[in-house]
This record gives C-alpha cells, sequence and structure tokens, in this order.
C-alpha cells in the first residue's frame, strides 16, 4: 500500500496550509470524480498544527501524518533553503518517497527547491540525464503536454529526445490518448530553422521512432496537430507563464465587454470556460524522469486545485508510467 501513497506537501504554496488540508479532503470526497481512500495520502509538515486544523475542519478521515519541523518559502534561494532547512516539509517528502513509505509527492512549494530536492534526492530513472517539467493542458478538447516547462534551462539535443519520448509514453499510459505525436517548438516549420540545439534535436527525433510530426510554431499548439511539445526549459516556462497571465486576462475582458453592453453569460457557460482556462483544474505538472512520481502545483493553488493534483499523481503511480519510461527509453536507444 505504502507504494500507492502520496505524500502531500501541507505547507508549500502560497495559501497553505488550509488549501492544502482542504484539498486533501476534497480528494477523498465520495462526490469527487476520482475519490481516493484518505490512507493514500500521507500529510506531510508541522504535525500539532495539522491535528488542529484538522479537527477544526471537522475531524482527520484517516490520514497518516509525518511532521517536519521547517518550511521553504516561496521566496527563498532553493539551493540555500534546501541546506539550511534539512527538516523541510519537501525534503521530508522526499525522504519518505526515497525510503519507499511513499511513491508520489505533491507539493505547491518553491519550484526550485522541489525539482531540487527529488532530483538530488530521489535521482533520475535509468537512462534519463535531466528531468523535465511537463504540463498537460486540455483548452480545446484535444490533450497536449507541454516539455520542458522550467526543469532544465540549457539542455541538450539529447535531452529534447528524451523528453519528447518520456511526454509519449505518458500521454499514452496515463492520459490515454490514441496517438502520441510529437513536435518541436520552433520559429518555423522548416528543418533548417531555429538554433543549434534545435536543428540537431530536429535530427534526432526524425531518427527516434516517435511519432514525429516536425517543427511547429507557438500559435499551433493548441491547433491540435500534436499531443506533445517539446521545447528548453527557459522557453517553456515563458510560454506557460504567457498563457496563464493572457488566458486570465481575457476571461477578464470579455466578462467587463459583457457587463458593459448589459449582456448575460449563463451561469453553467461561465463556469465552463473558467473550468477550460483555470489551472487549478490540470493540477499540477508532473517532473518526468526522476524516480518517483513528483506533482509540482502552482504556488496559488487552491483546495480544488491541490485535490486534482493528488488524483493526478494516483493515476501516474496506477499507470506505473515510470516503469514504462524506463523500458521506453531503452528501446528507443537500442533502436539508436
Amino acid at each position: 500500500m505504502h507504494e500507492k501513497r502520496i505524500a502531500l506537501d501541507v505547507m508549500g504554496g502560497d495559501l497553505a496550509p488550509d488549501s492544502t488540508l482542504r484539498g486533501a479532503l476534497a480528494a477523498c470526497d465520495t462526490a469527487g470524480d476520482m475519490r481516493l481512500p484518505p490512507q493514500r495520502i500521507l500529510l506531510v509538515g508541522d504535525k500539532a498544527l495539522i491535528e488542529d486544523k484538522l479537527a477544526a475542519l471537522g475531524g482527520n478521515p484517516g490520514f497518516a501524518i509525518q511532521h517536519a519541523s521547517q518550511v521553504i518559502e516561496m521566496a527563498d534561494s532553493p539551493a540555500s533553503a534546501l541546506r539550511a532547512k534539512p527538516d523541510s516539509s519537501i525534503a521530508v517528502c522526499v525522504g519518505v518517497v526515497k525510503q519507499k513509505h511513499a511513491g508520489s509527492i505533491v507539493s505547491m512549494g518553491n519550484t526550485g527547491a522541489v525539482v531540487g530536492a527529488a532530483t538530488l534526492g530521489l535521482g533520475t530513472l535509468e537512462g534519463v540525464r535531466r528531468p523535465a517539467i511537463a504540463v498537460t493542458l486540455n483548452l480545446t478538447g484535444h490533450p497536449v503536454t507541454l516539455l520542458d516547462m522550467g526543469a532544465n534551462v540549457a539542455p541538450r539535443a539529447s535531452d529534447l529526445a528524451q523528453y519528447a519520448a518520456m511526454g509519449a509514453i505518458y500521454m499514452r499510459d496515463v492520459v490515454g490518448t490514441p496517438r502520441q505525436r510529437v513536435a518541436l517548438l520552433n520559429i518555423g516549420e522548416e528543418a533548417s530553422k531555429g538554433t543549434d540545439l534545435l536543428k540537431e534535436a530536429h535530427v534526432l527525433l526524425t531518427e527516434s521512432g516517435l511519432d514525429f510530426v516536425g517543427n511547429i510554431e507557438s500559435n499551433q499548439i493548441f491547433n491540435s496537430v500534436a499531443e506533445v511539445v517539446v521545447t528548453d526549459g527557459f522557453t517553456g516556462n515563458v510560454v506557460l507563464k504567457l498563457m496563464e497571465g493572457f488566458s486570465g486576462f481575457m476571461l477578464q475582458l470579455l466578462l467587463k465587454e459583457l457587463k458593459s453592453h448589459a449582456a448575460q453569460w449563463s451561469e453553467s457557460a461561465l463556469r465552463s470556460v473558467r473550468k477550460q482556462i483555470d489551472y487549478a483544474e490540470y493540477g499540477g505538472a508532473l517532473l518526468l524522469g526522476v524516480d518517483g512520481i513528483v506533482i509540482k502545483g502552482h504556488g496559488r493553488s487552491d483546495a480544488g486545485a491541490v485535490a486534482n493534483a493528488c488524483r493526478q499523481a494516483a493515476r501516474a503511480l496506477d499507470a506505473d508510467v515510470n516503469s514504462h519510461i524506463v523500458s521506453g527509453l531503452a528501446s528507443q536507444s537500442a533502436r539508436a
């Protein structure tokens, strides 16, 4: 049972610990789309605080609790904080997975600290040089996974090829897409476009055996041309933050215009639009390539986002996605 358990960093995030505890409870709600047994969630953080908060929320339904005496704040330097705070909730989460007391980590905390602690503490999967942050979006009814969204800002071309393979396996085994077409994010569709990194990655992806459809520009991401879009961590993080900010801006602009024209939008239609563009609906980003399932949620995650991140972690654990990644990369290496 422990290898299927999720270590939830209760102290991580702008709205913690209230949002994380409410999210844990929501993930176990019988009315939810995917109810998790409370025994699958291990709460990590200040034990006395967690017990008091749970009592105020109606009681502990069966969560185990692992005490952590320190917290890495969102503004902390990741490397310095990991050294100075060895008993932080992030470090303890990594420790319980390394000791096989849990199989997954969910944290809304400091991104650099989560990535650094997981990479150093858990190590990478066999055949993986660098992990990648993968974000799956479903704005058009056609799921697409983008990676890397910020774990590695200066990858090699071979890293991008590995990202593509890991993303394709994730889309097949966890998201369940019938096809796993891979595209390389670039400034033009021609193979000769882009930096030396992208040109070399294009050659490797062409020879990879993956369903590689070539380069795409950023305006094609949601045109249903691929299920996996690969880029370096610097570009990916810029794209992600731009999409996040612009979607919120457009929604507010639309609501303002409707109000100025005395137009009414049904509440159900508004909920539908919010559901498609709200980061909370996607749970979190999966750190693909580390020896354990690690979900990094948005720092501003509310209870709904935390619950979805826990369910996302459970799906990845149940699909045994990491063993599939190892075997998939081995097959790709043999073909190469």
